[in-house]
């Protein structure tokens, strides 16, 4: 993901987290996989986080990009897998510096705390 799709899929994962009272602590948005950091609500379990995730921007991004649409005809925007671990092994700021590093000459990528 790139350019305006990557804006607007940074702004639709926003969204969605605010509406499920999820923190975002960092984020990044790279061609090919999202890596997000995240504060979950115990009453909200991870894999209903990623399936909202995974479908409200699936549904948006097909409806709004043409272009998408046509590439991913009849095909899921999104793998059927995901990573989750928790931070509790390894310390936030280590993930934090990880994910900080992810393609550090796209700026445009990385998800602001704010």
């Amino acid at each position: 993901m790139s350019g305006e799709v990557a804006k607007r899929t940074r702004e639709l994962i926003r969204q969605i987290c605010k509406a499920n009272d999820v923190e975002i602590l960092k984020g990044h948005i790279s061609k090919d996989h999202i890596h997000l950091f995240v504060s979950v609500p115990p009453h909200l379990s991870v894999s209903k986080l990623v399936q909202h995730l995974k479908g409200k921007s699936s549904r948006k991004l097909l409806s709004e990009f043409k272009t998408l649409s046509k590439q991913f005809w009849g095909r899921h925007l999104w793998g059927r897998g995901y990573f989750v671990a928790s931070s509790g092994n390894v310390t936030d700021e280590i993930i934090m510096e990880y994910i900080k590093n992810q393609d550090l000459e796209r700026e445009d990528g990385n998800f602001e705390i704010g």
